[in-house]
C-alpha cells in the first residue's frame, strides 16, 4: 500500500488536522474510504484492537487489511491533539471537523464518494457528531461503545449529577496535551499531583485543581461541571444526537456496547432511533464487558465464561467483523448477509456455578441471545413495591402511612464499588463486585463490611426466588420522597444476591446496574426547583438497561442511598449552584412506602416461554 503521513486537511477556520492516508497499491480507480478520527494518537495502536489471541494490531496492520480488500484507510488526530493544529475542547468541535474532513475526502481522486467510519469511545463520539450534520459521502458507521445520544443524560451528566470520569480523563489526557508534550515541566507538574487527595477536596475551582497546569483542559472540565440544567450548552451536535434524530442519514450502522460500559443508554437510544427512522440495516451487539474490553471474559470480579468473548463467539474477530460490515455497506457488489442473520445479539449474564474460579472471580456465567429486536420479543413489565419491612413484593402496600428515613452526610458519601463506568483510573474502576467496603476502593472504610449495612443505605429485597427471573431491558425506580434539605440526590442499585455458601459464607451481592436523580430536576431538566420541607414528591431514577438471569434461590435487591462517589459528584444538600459546594449540610431523607405514596421498582422481564421461543429461533 501507499502511505501518505500527516497530510494537512483544512478546516473551515483555517486549522489543519494531521491525517494519515493508506491507499491500495493499485490505485487506478477510486475506492471506498474508511476513516477513524481519534484524540488518542493516530500513529499508536488503539486499545480496541486487542484480539483474543493476545495480538495488539497496529494501525498500519489494520490499514493493510483494509487496503488488501479495496478500501482506503484513514486515521486522523482530532483538533488540538498530537500532530493536529488548534485548541482541544472536549467533544464540541467534532461535528464540524468531521464534516469538513469528509468534504475534503470526497474531492480526492482516490475516493469513490462512499465513506465508512469506525472507532471506539471518543472515536465513536466523533462519528455520530459529524453524522448529525449530514457530511458528504458518509455511507456507513460502526459505533463502538460511544456516540452521544444526549450527553446530559449519559456520558457527562446523568440524572442531574456530574460524572467524575470526566475529571480523571481530563487529568490523564492533559499529560498528552500539546503544552505538556512541548514542556516537560508541565507534564512533570501534572504527574506530581496527588489525584486521590484532589478527589477528597471537591468541588474544584479555577486555578485550584490538578489540571490547572493546562488551563484549557481545566476550563472545559469546570464548564461541564457548572452546566447543571439542560440549557443550549447541551444541545450542540457533538453531544446531542437526540436533537437530530428526525433527520438522521439513512445509512447502515453497527452499534456495540456492553452492560458495564458507560454508554449503555446512549447506544440503545441511538440504535432505536436509527432503526425507527431508517430503512437500512441496523445491528446491535451488547456484551457483558467493561468499556471496549470485548475479549476479556470477566468484568470486575465476575467471570462470565469463555462464551463471553467477542472473538470466536460473535464473529471470527473484531477486525474481520468490521471488514465484512464495510464490504456489505460500501461496495458496489456487496457480500450478502444471511437472511436469517440476527440483527440483535445480546449477552444474558448469569446462570453460572457461583463458585470462585482459579483467579478468585465469581463464576456468574451467561450466554448469547439472538433476535431481530430490542427489547427482546415477549418482554413484560414487572412492578416490585418497596415496603416498610424492606422487602420487594408484587403486592402494592395497603398501609395508610409507612416510611423509612436515613441521614446522608456529603462528607461521608456512599463509595462507588464498580458499576457501568469507564475512565476512572487511577481513582475508581467499573465492573461487577461484591458490594462491600473493600480497602482497595477509594472512599471506603476499608473494613469489608457490606454497603447494605450502612446507616445511609436502605436495602429492599425479594425472598429467595422460587424460579429463575430474567431481567432484560429498561428499568426505572419511582420513589416518593421528602427531605429536610433544599436539594439532595437519590441513588438506586440493582443487586443479584447469591445465597450463603462454603465459598461465600455471607453470600455475594453482585451489582448489576445503578442510577441517580438529583432532586432539583425531578420535574424538569431545564427548570430546577428546590424541595420544600415536609413536601412529598416523586423522583424517578433510570439506571442503565441490563440483561441478567437471577437464578432460583437468589434474591433480587434494590439499594437506595443519596450518593455514589466518586462515580458521581456529591450533592452538598444545600441547594447551591452546581460545582459550588461551600456550605455542605447533613440531610435527613425519607422514602414513603404506603398505599397512596407507593415507591416501586419497574423491570422489563422475559418469561420462560419467551426465552424458549428465542432459543428455538437461534437454532432454526
Amino acid at each position: 500500500m501507499q502511505i501518505l503521513r500527516d497530510q494537512r486537511v483544512p478546516m473551515r477556520d483555517g486549522v489543519h488536522l494531521a491525517t494519515d492516508i493508506y491507499l491500495p497499491k493499485n490505485i487506478e480507480s477510486p475506492f471506498p474510504v474508511v476513516i477513524e478520527r481519534t484524540p488518542y494518537d493516530k500513529s499508536k495502536p488503539s486499545r480496541s484492537e486487542k484480539q483474543l489471541d493476545g495480538q495488539h494490531i497496529s494501525r498500519q496492520a489494520m490499514a493493510a487489511r483494509f487496503t488488501e480488500q479495496g478500501f482506503v484507510a484513514i486515521f486522523q488526530d482530532c483538533r488540538g491533539r498530537y500532530a493536529s493544529e488548534g485548541i482541544f475542547t472536549k467533544y464540541t468541535a467534532e461535528g464540524e471537523d468531521g464534516f469538513d474532513t469528509l468534504a475534503w475526502i470526497v474531492e480526492q481522486p482516490w475516493c469513490n464518494g462512499r465513506i465508512g467510519s469506525m472507532g471506539l469511545s471518543y472515536a465513536a463520539h466523533t462519528q455520530l457528531a459529524m453524522a448529525c450534520l449530514h457530511p458528504s459521502g458518509l455511507s456507513s458507521m460502526v459505533l463502538d461503545s460511544g456516540g452521544f445520544s444526549n450527553a446530559f443524560q449519559c456520558g457527562i451528566r446523568q440524572g442531574g449529577a456530574f460524572e467524575l470520569k470526566q475529571a480523571t480523563w481530563a487529568w490523564r489526557q492533559a499529560k498528552e496535551s500539546p503544552a505538556a508534550l512541548a514542556d516537560p515541566q508541565i507534564r512533570e507538574a501534572l504527574e506530581q499531583e496527588d489525584i486521590h487527595q484532589w478527589f477528597a477536596r471537591m468541588p474544584w475551582q479555577p486555578g485550584q485543581s490538578p489540571i490547572r497546569h493546562v488551563p484549557e483542559y481545566e476550563a472545559y472540565l469546570l464548564e461541564q461541571w457548572a452546566q447543571g440544567s439542560f440549557s443550549e450548552y447541551w444541545r450542540k451536535p457533538g453531544i446531542y444526537a437526540e436533537g437530530h434524530y428526525d433527520d438522521l442519514p439513512d445509512i447502515p450502522v453497527l452499534f456495540m456496547s456492553s452492560w458495564y460500559d458507560a454508554y449503555v443508554s446512549s447506544t440503545l437510544a441511538n440504535f432505536s432511533a436509527f432503526k425507527r427512522h431508517n430503512s437500512t440495516p441496523q445491528h446491535l451487539i451488547m456484551g457483558p464487558w467493561l468499556h471496549g474490553d470485548r475479549n476479556i471474559s470477566h468484568s470486575g470480579n465476575a467471570e462470565f465464561g469463555a462464551a463471553a468473548t467477542f472473538d470466536g463467539q460473535v464473529a471470527e474477530n473484531w477486525l474481520t467483523c468490521r471488514l465484512e460490515w464495510f464490504e456489505r455497506s460500501l461496495k458496489d457488489t456487496p457480500t450478502q448477509a444471511s437472511d436469517h442473520e440476527a440483527s440483535v445479539k445480546v449477552f444474558l449474564m448469569g446462570g453460572g456455578s457461583g463458585t470462585p474460579d482459579e483467579n478468585g472471580r465469581l463464576q456468574h456465567g451467561g450466554r448469547w441471545l439472538q433476535s431481530q429486536q430490542w427489547p427482546l420479543p415477549g418482554s413484560q413489565t414487572l412492578s416490585l413495591y418497596l415496603d416498610h419491612e424492606q422487602c420487594l413484593s408484587q403486592e402494592r402496600p395497603s398501609v395508610r402511612e409507612a416510611n423509612l428515613s436515613y441521614r446522608t452526610d456529603p462528607d461521608q458519601p456512599v463509595p462507588t464499588i464498580g458499576g457501568a463506568l469507564t475512565s476512572g483510573a487511577p481513582v475508581f474502576a467499573g465492573g461487577a463486585f461484591d458490594q462491600r467496603e473493600r480497602p482497595d476502593f477509594f472512599g471506603t472504610r476499608g473494613d469489608n463490611q457490606p454497603l447494605a449495612g450502612r446507616a445511609d443505605v436502605l436495602s429492599f429485597q425479594t425472598p429467595p426466588l422460587t424460579e429463575d427471573l430474567i431481567v432484560a431491558g429498561p428499568l426505572h425506580i419511582e420513589l416518593w420522597i421528602e427531605s429536610d434539605a433544599p436539594d439532595t440526590d437519590f441513588t438506586a442499585k440493582l443487586v443479584d444476591v447469591y445465597p450463603a455458601s462454603t465459598d461465600y459464607p455471607d453470600g455475594y451481592a453482585m451489582n448489576i446496574t445503578d442510577g441517580i436523580r438529583r432532586s432539583r430536576y425531578r420535574d424538569s431538566w431545564e427548570n430546577p426547583e428546590q424541595l420544600e420541607q415536609g413536601e412529598r414528591v416523586k423522583v424517578i431514577i433510570e439506571p442503565f438497561a441490563t440483561c441478567n438471569l437471577f437464578k432460583q434461590g437468589h434474591r433480587l435487591r434494590l439499594d437506595i442511598a443519596s450518593s455514589n462517589f466518586p462515580h458521581f459528584d456529591v450533592n452538598p444538600n444545600s441547594g447551591e449552584a452546581e460545582g459550588q459546594a461551600r456550605h455542605k449540610r447533613i440531610a435527613t431523607n425519607t422514602v414513603h412506602l404506603c398505599k397512596d405514596f407507593a415507591s416501586r421498582l419497574v423491570l422489563t422481564t422475559l418469561s420462560a416461554e419467551a426465552m424458549s421461543a428465542l432459543d428455538n429461533q437461534s437454532t432454526d
